[in-house]
This record gives C-alpha cells, structure tokens and sequence, in this order.
C-alpha cells in the first residue's frame, strides 16, 4: 500500500495552474536534457511542446496578474510542487552525477 501524501496547500485556481504548467515545463526540459536523453528524436518532441507548455505558464501568470494577484507565496507553492514530486521532476534538468569509469 503507498504513503498518503500530504493534502495539498490551499491555493487559487490560478496558482494551481501556474504549478501545474511549471511542472510540465520541468517535465518536458528533464526529457530535453541532452546529459540524460535516449535519442534526438525524444528531445525534438519535447523541445516542440514545450513551445505550447511555455505559452500556458506565460498565460497562467497573466492570469494571476489580471486578476489582481501580484505576490508569489513562494512557501506555500513550493510545498504544492513538493506534494506533486516537483523534486524528483526537477532533478532530471540537473546533470546526472559523473560515472565512475
């Protein structure tokens, strides 16, 4: 049986927007990172919808803005992308550790 994982923080519509298009553009560049692809043919898909990924995070903080909200509450967004395993997700941007050849 899995762990249940810690409700996720109260946040608006456009802030669980604004992480749920950050994450996929963590998503797609992790698939990008040339130290950790299979082949060009992975990167050039992920590389063509991150195109259309980086569009909906520009509009989900267009959003926040029109609507009125100006200030990132870095903590409480944090642990929402903690709760959606935002660091493993960004871990696959980082170089992977050197081999020992």
């Amino acid at each position: 049986m899995l762990p249940e994982l810690p409700p996720l923080p109260g946040l608006t519509r456009a802030e669980g927007e604004l992480v749920d298009r950050y994450l996929e553009v963590l998503d797609l560049l992790g698939r990008i990172n040339p130290a950790r692809g299979r082949d060009t043919y992975q990167g050039l898909r992920a590389a063509q919808a991150l195109v259309v990924a980086a569009k909906g995070l520009c509009g989900a903080l267009t959003l926040m803005y029109e609507r009125g909200e100006r200030k990132v509450y870095a903590g409480t967004l944090a642990r929402a992308m903690r709760v959606l395993d935002g660091e493993r997700r960004a871990g696959r941007v980082m170089l992977p550790p050197p081999s020992a050849s």
